[in-house]
């Protein structure tokens, strides 16, 4: 597929196949009348889905099923298949497909009727309306050869059926996204620093994606190559933007050329990464050759735009938000690096202060950033530039992927983003304040004893379900630390999961 950055693009350039299974059995007349019903289900459906869904022929024998799901698994804009079962399609019928299919699939248990006619039911509509137990016969096949699926139950008028189907979509075009991935790392990892290390060869055995290292000189000498002209273009696009600092504007600001370099820094960037063929990228502060600055707006903006983004080397989380890039496109709310910086400890009223040196993702935020210039205190380069915001309060999850030796982990941890409790007026930097849930002290443990990083995603624009589908789909470990979570139950999940997915890779 060709490579696009755009989140929404990315989603327009998919396809989900619509799949309907019946047998020869029924004669023709109960066939066309399948068939029709077939188109009504996936019209219904098809609006409701950020891709598009591609109706295709009923089907009713074994060659065609396995032609079906061979052509499906070699078409790069297909991401996935929804399978309904209308009549009786015996499941052995299904077998050679199944074993051939490389793509993601849904279950969707459904039928063309939402209420039964009861005073006109005969054996004709019976021989019709077979879903309840054909799709009984498929989900036994679906286990018995171990596929992983996801699966939705209920009429596909009802909103949560969509929205249980939407979800899935949205998983499988990140896992999709995340399977045709190039991302460039400038420079190495944070020196000494365990959790942003990772199994690159097996990033691209399990995940897909390749990570592959640049030096950081080159992104020099893309930054050096940006016109003057394209410059002021951009620096215009910031003041229109943005509250920009009167002493960085074009009019007269005393520091204005420090946010010059920075617009450099953002152009250099895109056009090495466009050049690579890379939607996502990491960074290094140890590591930045002759760059003027520290590149914080612009890893905000290229954030924003799509892109994935990890600090200090750190690939997974890179990998992470661009994967929660386009599973949120076109929803409100973003995804953005997070790290849980410092903490209120006041008892009963917990609270997580997250940022990062300058790089979250102004998609966090309803409100204009203001463009500030501030002194870092670390990697030894001129002050840089960056957006000052704080997040929206409302629900968000907080995720990490982990490298665990034996695969990878994402945990993820249901939160609730809220106002900070006073003003932060000498914290000029993109910030977050939030209550984890069910509760700090549980929240804190489990994530501690899941291992799980200290670089997050925070996303406010989808949900666990979406999160917990792109784990399937990709095959990690998945934790999950909500309302529902206990400190004792977490550790019996956590050996569950290592338990399984060892024995799993064994297979």
């Amino acid at each position: 597929m060709t490579h696009v950055v755009d989140p929404a693009e990315t989603l327009a350039g998919y396809e989900v196949w619509f799949l309907t299974g019946s047998q020869g059995l029924y004669g023709e007349e109960t066939l066309r009348q399948v068939e029709e019903q077939s188109r009504a289900v996936h019209a219904q459906l098809e609006g409701a889905l950020p891709v598009k869904l591609v109706w295709k022929p009923v089907l009713k024998d074994a060659d065609g099923i396995r032609r079906a799901l061979i052509e499906a698994s070699a078409d790069d804009k297909v991401i996935g298949v929804t399978t309904w079962m209308h009549t009786f399609s015996p499941a052995k019928m299904w077998i050679g497909g199944l074993t051939a299919l490389t793509k993601p699939l849904l279950h969707l248990h459904t039928q063309a009727n939402v209420t039964l006619p009861w005073a006109d039911i005969d054996f004709d509509f019976m021989n019709l309306n077979q879903a309840a137990h054909g799709d009984r016969e498929f989900g036994y096949v679906l286990a018995r050869l171990g596929v992983r699926h996801a699966t939705a139950v209920g009429h596909v008028s009802d909103p949560r059926v969509q929205q249980r189907v939407q979800n899935w979509t949205r998983a499988a075009a990140a896992a999709a996204s995340v399977r045709s991935l190039k991302l460039t790392r400038f420079g190495d990892n944070m020196r000494y620093v365990a959790v942003t290390e990772g199994d690159k060869t097996e990033a691209e055995i399990e995940l897909g994606v390749q990570v592959n290292t640049w030096a950081v000189n080159e992104l020099a000498e893309a930054v050096s190559s940006a016109s003057e002209e394209d410059i002021d273009d951009l620096v215009a696009v910031y003041e229109r933007d943005y509250d920009v600092d009167p002493s960085l504007r074009r009019d007269g600001g005393d520091r204005h050329a420090a946010l010059r370099d920075g617009a450099a820094i953002e152009l250099g960037l895109r056009s090495l990464l466009a050049q690579n063929g890379s939607a996502a990228f990491t960074t290094n502060f140890e590591d930045l050759g002759s760059l003027k600055q520290l590149p914080g707006l612009a890893v905000q903006r290229l954030m924003a735009d799509g892109y994935g983004f990890g600090a200090e080397g750190d690939w997974k989380t890179a990998v992470l938000v661009r994967a929660m890039n386009v599973a949120g496109a076109g929803l409100s709310g973003g995804a953005s690096l997070m790290e849980d910086y410092t903490y209120d400890l006041t008892p009963g009223a917990e609270k997580i202060l997250g940022a990062h040196m300058l790089e979250v993702s102004p998609t966090l935020t309803t409100t204009k950033p203001t463009l500030e210039i501030h002194p870092l205190g670390i990697g030894g380069k001129d002050d840089p530039v960056r957006l000052v915001f704080t997040a929206d309060a409302g629900e968000a999850v907080v995720v990490a992927l982990s490298d665990t030796r034996d695969g990878f982990r994402l945990t993820a941890n249901v939160v609730d983003v809220v106002p900070p409790t006073e003003a932060l007026p000498k914290l000029p930097v993109g910030r977050a304040v939030w209550e984890p849930r069910p509760s700090f002290p549980v929240a804190a443990e489990a994530w501690l004893t899941a291992g799980a990083a200290h670089h997050t995603v925070m996303t406010t624009a989808v949900g666990l379900q979406v999160i917990e589908d792109f784990a399937t789909l990709v095959g990690t470990e998945f934790l999950v630390i909500d309302e529902h979570t206990t400190a004792r139950g977490f550790r019996d999940e956590l050996r569950l999961q290592q338990t399984w997915h060892r024995l799993d890779r064994g297979f």
